[in-house]
């Protein structure tokens, strides 16, 4: 490692050395420069050696110097409440899929700070499995919609039976008006959720209906079309938010139609080109 990589860390204004590490991940980003990424391991090891503003620049972009070694200090900076950067220390975790850093994560969903909190479920939803599903499943009822929206996102990357049944609870006994994220979340879960919500179409909730419009658009999958064509020609039910099932419902055609054609143009791509068959 060039000792100046490290010196520019440490030493000079603020302000020089914000840049400086913003050079280091340009370095390290673009040319996979061994020094520059020593450096930037040597931040995180020591990051208590280094200004906060520094570690969490760093952090942001930890993606471009992930190294399976640095899941110890990156674990303790977890759980360092004086050093203050417990949301860029979750986003290191995940970042370089530290999963003994699950219990962590899970302690810090009630931390008062938005943003530990905030990046806790990021986090979660990359490193947990199943387990961490009855943790993240209060979240949906959070008063902050942005939090519920995360939690809705972790739990489908997560996927499996018990975040299915999380996202249909919600779905099925809204706490509010306004679910688009559990609606699309719901929708990657196919093709065993299309079924369940095919037959919520046909309750005699508009809301429910409205939504499972919304998320039958999103699946993609043929068999969903004639319900969609049959709520728009027909369904003139009203929410409580006077959104209108029929025009949820056409919005699901063109969101299907949309992922049809992308999925038909990614296959054309990745499609193998045959040799041309010369004449005997």
């Amino acid at each position: 490692m060039n000792p100046a990589d490290l010196q520019g860390l440490q030493s000079g204004a603020l302000e020089t050395r914000e840049a400086h590490v913003h050079q280091l991940l340009d370095r390290a980003r673009a040319d996979s420069d061994e020094s520059a990424i020593a450096a930037l391991h040597v931040l995180v090891r020591d990051y208590r050696d280094f200004h906060r503003s520094i570690y969490t620049r760093a952090m942001n972009q930890a993606a471009v110097f992930a190294d399976a070694g640095l899941g110890e200090p990156l674990l303790a900076a977890l759980g360092d409440t004086r050093y203050n950067c417990q949301a860029w220390a979750a986003m290191g975790c995940a970042a370089m899929d530290v999963r003994a850093a699950v219990p962590q994560l899970i302690a810090l969903l009630d931390h008062p700070q938005p943003m530990v909190r905030d990046e806790s479920v990021i986090a979660l939803g990359r490193l947990g499995d199943a387990s961490v599903v009855p943790a993240l499943r209060p979240l949906l009822g959070d008063p902050a919609d942005w939090l519920r929206q995360r939690t809705a996102d972790a739990l489908a990357r997560i996927g499996g039976d018990a975040a299915l049944e999380a996202l249909w609870h919600e779905f099925e006994h809204r706490r509010f008006p306004r679910i688009g994220y559990v609606a699309s979340t719901l929708a990657l879960f196919t093709p065993e959720v299309v079924p369940r919500l095919l037959a919520a179409a046909d309750s005699t909730d508009p809301d429910q209906r409205y939504w499972a419009a919304v998320a039958l658009g999103s699946t993609g999958d043929d068999r969903v079309i004639p319900t969609l064509e049959r709520l728009m020609a027909g369904d003139r039910g009203v929410t409580v938010f006077d959104g209108e099932v029929r025009a949820a419902a056409k919005k699901g055609l063109r969101t299907l139609r949309r992922i049809q054609a992308a999925i038909a143009e990614r296959d054309s791509v990745e499609a193998p080109v045959e040799a041309p068959v010369e004449a005997p």
